[in-house]
Parts: C-alpha cells; sequence; structure tokens
C-alpha cells in the first residue's frame, strides 16, 4: 500500500510540476521556493501543538488547490503559483513519508510515525 500511496503522491507532484509549466514564471523560481513551505515547521519552538497547526496549514493540499483557484478567479499568477508551490511540496514530503502532524508531536502525521519501520 505504502508504494501505491508514493505513486498517487508522485503524479500529483508531476501535476503540479505541470501546472507550474503554464505560469510565466522561470524554472528557477519553482525551485527557490519549493522548501518555503517547511516555515510551518518553526511552530514548534512554541509547542507541539501550535507546531502540528502551522506544519498543517503549510502543508494542507485542499488549502493549497484553494489557493490556486482563487488566483484563476482573479487572474494572478502570484497566487497561482502560491497554491501549486504548496500542493507540489505536500505531495513531495508525502513521497518521503512526511504527512499532516498530530499534536502528539512532529513525527505523528496520518501516515504514521516518522522513523518506525512499519
Amino acid at each position: 500500500m505504502k508504494s501505491t500511496l508514493q505513486l498517487e503522491e508522485l503524479a500529483m507532484l508531476g501535476l503540479g510540476i505541470y501546472m507550474f509549466s503554464l505560469l510565466s514564471f522561470s524554472w528557477w523560481l519553482f525551485l527557490a521556493l519549493f522548501l518555503i513551505p517547511d516555515i510551518g515547521m518553526l511552530g514548534y519552538i512554541i509547542n507541539n501543538k501550535i507546531g502540528a497547526f502551522s506544519y498543517n496549514i503549510f502543508h494542507h493540499k485542499g488549502l493549497a488547490i484553494l489557493i490556486y483557484f482563487i488566483g484563476i478567479y482573479y487572474s494572478d499568477e502570484l497566487i497561482q503559483l502560491c497554491g501549486i508551490i504548496l500542493f507540489s511540496h505536500a505531495c513531495f514530503d508525502r513521497i518521503l513519508g512526511y504527512g499532516l502532524k498530530y499534536e502528539k508531536g512532529f513525527k505523528f502525521t496520518h501516515l504514521g510515525e516518522i522513523g518506525k519501520k512499519n
């Protein structure tokens, strides 16, 4: 099952890359912004609850899609770019096994415990 989920996330990452190719931005910008959503981890400096909330906001694919469609509605490529980066980054993280976080701690995700052999 893990391989199937990873392939699905890989396909969605491919979709994000394709959607970026439809915008007028240079490819270096995609690479430069790709890890920006990890800023959500800074919430863990405060505590696990804030950390999980901030991490999940920056890694929620539904929110990323909503942001992208807001960009479509307003014909604003910058907003579309934000949605695409959030979506693509979240897909990449899930390929690596980093899911949305539980308040219990950073390593506890909806995909299972990080570092635990399943």
